[in-house]
């Protein structure tokens, strides 16, 4: 009988041991996997936030490229009433033809006269201000920021996040504008400011 405690008491002690390896292995086991995971997640929200955008932007020039085509309508209506009113010239109802006619014309050339005015009383777009806003900044931006700082300096205007990372990614894709990522974040800066970034870093590096 006392030949039998010791041994059971070193199984006990060795089984103790290997289960609290094994509970070690799979705690690390389980960081390692949670690790995998979070990095997974961070590309996976970025492609999604990477899709909407461009999106938005395939959406933007989508309306930029039917905006134009209502230009040249009214050019082509215009030959209409005078075709009317040449042919009811010899007509003995020219009096009534040609008051319509009149009529007409003074609609048309007051929806000719609308574009104008919107146009003169319209201020800087947005593009601009956003491409002057990435100018005066010597860091990197994201649209958050830049959104907050121009709907502070123009509280008049509303202006959107979405509205305002679609026109960032326009200017990095008319190379007006570098977009860089920092973890799962988006950054913006002008290319002029990338430039003399890297060449700071890179004198800063020769004189050490």
């Amino acid at each position: 009988m006392s030949e039998s405690a010791p041994a059971t008491t070193e199984l006990t002690s060795q089984y103790s041991t290997q289960v609290a390896g094994d509970l070690e292995r799979n705690l690390k086991e389980q960081e390692r996997l949670s690790g995998e995971i979070e990095a997974l997640q961070g590309q996976l929200d970025a492609l999604r936030r990477d899709h909407t955008v461009l999106l938005n932007i395939q959406q933007v020039l989508g309306t930029q490229a039917t905006a134009v085509t209502p230009t040249t309508a009214p050019t082509a209506a215009v030959p209409a009433p005078r075709k009317k009113a040449a042919a009811s010239d010899g007509r003995p109802g020219t009096r009534k033809s040609t008051a319509p006619a009149g009529k007409q014309g003074g609609k048309q050339t007051g929806k000719k006269a609308a574009p104008k005015a919107s146009t003169t009383r319209s201020g800087p777009t947005l593009v601009d201000l956003v491409r002057d806003h990435l100018a005066g900044q010597k860091e990197p931006r994201s649209a958050a920021e830049v959104a907050t700082a121009l709907g502070g300096q123009h509280p008049e205007r509303t202006i959107k996040t979405t509205v305002v990372r679609t026109t960032l990614e326009g200017l990095v894709a008319r190379n007006q504008a570098q977009r860089t990522k920092q973890g799962s974040s988006v950054f913006y800066t002008t290319p002029d400011a990338g430039e003399g970034a890297a060449a700071s870093e890179d004198s800063s590096r020769q004189s050490d």
